[in-house]
């Protein structure tokens, strides 16, 4: 067999595997979902483990859809990117929605500030994938609260996830460094379970392209609540 046919069906295989595997991880999150959307600390002793769970199967399900994502980025050119105006209200009410439940189970305070004449042009199901794997990343750094904000900066849209934690550790600093230079080799994927992605977001931004300008992410410490930030901007 021609090598290129084969490893054309070998990543056709794994591509079906994953997407086989993230509809799995997606029932046992939406059931995890109602449980916890039902139930208290008070009313069920296994709440803390049932909320760590949730964390564990988001954090999945968010990986498998970026490899998805990237599959068809990189092995279908006809991939679909779809630049369309919403509201940057209207975004961050989907990344609310979808982290409900984790947030609320993990006692975590949401904070979202968003102009709400604020409307820019971008590709709705890939930046709220990213965005919402953001707050996921934060819920394991941050102590109690998490602050979402999207404002325009100037011709760019920025967008931040921040939280009152630690900040991110160096290691994690330099895994961002390296997915805004654009070098993919420089994020360790074995040692740095962020890397997926921060290689994700990072390709997601520079999708983004208007007048010469590029979107772009990085990671930093400090922002408004003291803690680690991810920051995306958009043309």
């Amino acid at each position: 067999m021609d090598d290129t046919l084969h490893s054309q069906q070998l990543a056709l295989f794994l591509a079906s595997t994953a997407h086989d595997m993230k509809n799995s991880i997606s029932v046992l999150s939406g059931t995890l979902e109602r449980l916890l959307d039902g139930a208290s600390p008070e009313t069920e002793k296994a709440y803390p483990q049932m909320a760590q769970m949730l964390y564990q199967t988001r954090r999945l399900n968010d990986n498998l859809m970026q490899l998805l994502a990237l599959y068809k980025q990189v092995g279908q050119p006809e991939y679909p990117f779809d630049v369309q105006p919403i509201a940057a209200s209207e975004l961050a009410e989907q990344v609310v929605a979808l982290s409900r439940v984790l947030l609320q189970a993990r006692g975590i305070r949401f904070e979202v500030e968003v102009d709400p004449e604020l409307i820019w042009h971008l590709d709705e199901d890939l930046i709220v994938g990213v965005v919402s794997h953001a707050v996921n990343n934060a819920v394991n750094y941050t102590r109690d609260r998490i602050r979402l904000a999207l404002r325009q900066d100037g011709e760019l849209l920025e967008i931040r996830v921040e939280d009152n934690g630690d900040g991110y550790p160096q290691a994690l600093l330099e895994a961002g460094a390296a997915a805004l230079s654009g070098v993919a080799s420089g994020v360790n994927f074995q040692t740095n379970s962020a890397g997926l992605g921060l290689y994700f977001a990072r390709e997601v931004a520079r999708m983004h392209r208007h007048r010469g300008r590029v979107g772009g992410v990085h990671l930093e410490n400090g922002g408004r609540l003291g803690g680690g930030c991810f920051v995306l901007t958009l043309p």
